[in-house]
């Protein structure tokens, strides 16, 4: 009889440790995939930006600066993200991702910024669905990485509660994988201030 109690607690233990086991590969494969979703837009994101730039050539052609400072933030961020995509979670990859997108955040507010100088490039049907289809992109991108953290938590909370973190490291699950956090994270924190 204790023979058979014995034998029907390490079934039961090994039914419990295949549970946890497939817990956590089905989190950290959700955490991929949502990792996908973000490089998808990504891509997206800086195949529109060269015809963006193209378009604008012509009309802003002593504004080169600007030009040539979106498409080398633009390639530093592709690059980011192909580092990214090879390891997603690399806390490192996403860290320099992430400051790669910021500098390319900060290029296209400037290229904004100029293409207000300029009326008719403004009103050029091209440039404009152009920067339609880049700002439902950005939508897009922002939604992805929502998502993408929140897949993050959702198996980092998992990991660290009872009893998963007493089997995760024996499952090759040593760490918490890393949020993709935005640089200007501060900034959006803050509630804007209004003053009349």
């Amino acid at each position: 009889m204790d023979l058979y109690l014995f034998l029907g607690f390490l079934v039961l233990l090994g039914v419990w440790a295949v549970l946890i086991y497939n817990r956590l590969i089905a989190l950290k494969n959700r955490c991929s995939n949502a990792f996908a979703q973000i490089e998808v837009q990504l891509k997206r994101r800086y195949d529109l930006i060269p015809n963006l730039v193209e378009s604008a050539k012509a009309a802003m052609a002593h504004e080169r600066e600007t030009l040539e400072a979106v498409i080398t933030a633009r390639n530093q961020a592709q690059a980011g993200l192909e580092q990214a995509a090879a390891n997603p979670e690399d806390g490192a990859a996403l860290s320099a991702l992430s400051a790669a997108e910021g500098v390319l955040g900060k290029a296209l507010g400037q290229f904004r910024v100029t293409l207000e100088a300029y009326p008719d490039l403004k009103t050029n049907q091209n440039m404009m669905q152009l920067t339609e289809t880049l700002e439902s992109t950005e939508n897009k991108v922002a939604f992805a990485r929502q998502a993408f953290n929140d897949q993050i938590m959702a198996y980092n909370t998992y990991r660290a509660g009872f009893p998963a973190v007493i089997l995760a490291n024996n499952f090759g699950h040593p760490q918490d994988l890393a949020l993709l956090e935005f640089e200007d994270s501060a900034a959006i924190q803050a509630a804007p201030k209004l003053s009349f």
